[in-house]
């Protein structure tokens, strides 16, 4: 399992103080996690600083993952995978994580203005001259994975994937399987409601992006309880928490599957990698299958105009 880094600069309100942000990541490392994924738009720029710095003691020991594609950094200013963009992306992104080179350069989001062969022989040129080692996509459809395949390897697809967000088996799974490509699924958790802490009642902050995500609207917050419900009757067979249950059911699907959920709490963090000692036999694979086969998820996972950014 790695740690995703985003929810401490980042999308669920206040930053995480700084100190704070390295404790954590500097006892995820402690607790054997080496597998540490940020991106430019994280901020912008302050999670790459903040990782580069907690990191330094022990970079060389750890797998840092960060990503291109957005036009300054910025999630919100469109989309740029042009290449000048991907080179300027990856110097800076050098500098900000204090390190020679970039183990994982996934690009954020697909770009449709910039064929994908030119993004996969940038990476690549990137790899010639030792500034990246490994080249990934992140919500790319099943089409360009092969497009960028063709060119140059991938390595990992970063897309979304848990019990309440299961479009990936369909024929990204499949795809990645064929071609030989890892999978790290973002929030694993559900963005933090398949651990039952969030309600009906849950007020988040202003700038949580959470408000604007139709899943997490008050109505299908209610209507959706039934999948913590469940998760959390199999916790208690296997007396475990139900974040442990969900994570646990995302790692046993493939054993090329690396979640990386994010958190700010040491507890938290404590909490999620105590999944990777629950075990779920097949016979419990098939009982949480048939439980949510007969669950209707309620809510989209993105508002539309993110939606249309997510490669098909």
């Amino acid at each position: 399992m790695g740690l995703g880094c985003m929810g401490l600069s980042f999308g669920y309100g206040p930053a995480t103080d700084k100190q704070e942000g390295i404790k954590l990541i500097r006892k995820a490392y402690e607790l054997g996690v080496n597998f540490f994924d940020s991106a430019e738009a994280y901020g912008p720029f302050t999670n790459e600083e903040l990782l580069g710095e907690a990191v330094a003691p022990f970079r060389d020991k750890v797998v840092l993952a960060t990503k291109f594609g957005f036009k300054g950094g910025n999630s919100t200013a469109g989309l740029d995978s042009r290449p000048e963009n991907i080179r300027a992306v990856a110097d800076a992104s050098l500098k900000r994580l204090r390190t020679d080179r970039i183990d994982l350069f996934y690009q954020h989001r697909v770009d449709p203005n910039v064929p994908m062969e030119d993004v996969a022989g940038t990476v690549a040129e990137l790899i010639k001259e030792g500034k990246v080692k490994r080249f990934g996509l992140s919500e790319a459809g099943a089409l360009n994975i092969r497009k960028a395949h063709a060119v140059l390897p991938v390595a990992a697809l970063q897309s979304e994937y848990s019990l309440w967000w299961r479009e990936s088996e369909k024929e990204i799974l499949p795809t990645l399987e064929e071609l030989g490509i890892g999978f790290v699924p973002f929030s694993p958790l559900g963005k933090g409601f398949l651990t039952g802490a969030i309600n009906a009642n849950t007020q988040f902050d202003k700038t949580d992006f959470r408000n604007v995500v139709p899943r997490f609207a008050e109505e299908n917050r209610i209507a959706n309880q039934i999948v913590v419900e469940k998760i959390s009757e199999f916790a208690k067979i296997k007396n475990a928490t139900p974040a442990q249950i969900a994570l646990a059911w995302v790692m046993a699907q493939k054993p090329w599957i690396v979640p990386i959920p994010g958190t700010t709490k040491i507890h938290r963090l404590e909490e999620n990698l105590k999944a990777e000692q629950v075990s779920l036999t097949n016979g419990d694979l098939n009982e949480i299958e048939n439980a949510f086969s007969e669950i209707q998820i309620h809510g989209a996972r993105y508002p539309q105009h993110l939606q249309a950014r997510v490669d098909r």
